[in-house]
């Protein structure tokens, strides 16, 4: 039984050199809600130092609310703001001797391409437009998952450690009073079940089925590490192995 963890960094939190070495996918902010070029390449750096599998983080161009409001958007627009995002990476990746493996939205874009078929899609296509052998971070049974599988990417279905999932397995909205886990230990046992079990307890009691190939660990929480060690040992412990899901994919 495998996994993969990802995180999104270079986005300023301040702990990524104490999470790198606890996942194994980095999913680094391209410069449009946070980073720019000197984080991007540290950030990549580092990644490189641990083993960890680097991705892009593109998001919507929207600092001042951390890419996490919605904007009205066509299709076409998220193909080129995605597309210049991920080749903005790579140009950095390549410089470094390094090579982006995966990409993962941001936010609000994120939560759009889950629902809207359409922004999925074109999303999608600028993935593989810039590399068909990039392997796409998908919120599990969402639109996004449809749409990289329909364009022949290789996908894998995201799930989150410190999120509420409603019945129909998707997540809870984050304008919602339940939609964040706050302990510690609930958020563990989520993610062991999901793991194992491909299953996860919903807000209204029921089991909702849900596939898991990466969890995403927030790296801007204030006991981030302290999480990221835990949940590495409790995966150990139920004999999980972590591993990056891009390097397994092209094994």
């Amino acid at each position: 039984m495998r996994i993969d963890l990802n995180c999104d960094l270079g986005e300023g939190a301040g702990h990524d050199a104490e999470l790198m070495p606890l996942i194994t996918s980095a999913n680094i902010a391209c410069g449009a809600h946070a980073g720019d070029e000197a984080t991007m390449r540290a950030t990549v750096e580092l990644a490189l130092r641990h083993g960890v599998a680097i991705g892009a983080h593109p998001g919507f161009a929207d600092r001042e609310h951390f890419g996490r409001r919605e904007q009205p958007v066509t299709p076409e627009e998220v193909f080129q703001l995605v597309r210049k995002q991920v080749f903005a990476l790579q140009g950095i990746a390549r410089d470094t001797g390094a090579a982006v493996a995966h990409v993962k939205l941001h936010g609000a874009l994120y939560n759009l391409a889950a629902r809207d078929a359409a922004i999925a899609e074109a999303a999608a296509y600028a993935v593989r437009d810039a590399g068909p052998e990039l392997v796409w971070f998908a919120l599990a049974g969402s639109a996004q998952v449809a749409a990289g599988r329909e364009c022949g990417l290789t996908v894998a279905s995201e799930v989150f450690a410190d999120r509420t999932y409603q019945a129909d397995g998707s997540l809870t909205p984050r304008s919602r009073a339940d939609a964040l886990i706050a302990d510690e230990n609930i958020a563990v046992a989520q993610v062991l079940r999901m793991v194992r079990e491909r299953k996860v307890c919903a807000t209204d009691g029921a089991d909702a089925a849900i596939a898991a190939d990466t969890v995403c660990l927030h790296g801007d929480g204030a006991h981030a590490v302290e999480f990221a060690r835990r949940l590495r040992a409790e995966l150990a412990a139920a004999g999980v192995e972590v591993r990056s899901f891009a390097r397994e994919s092209r094994e």
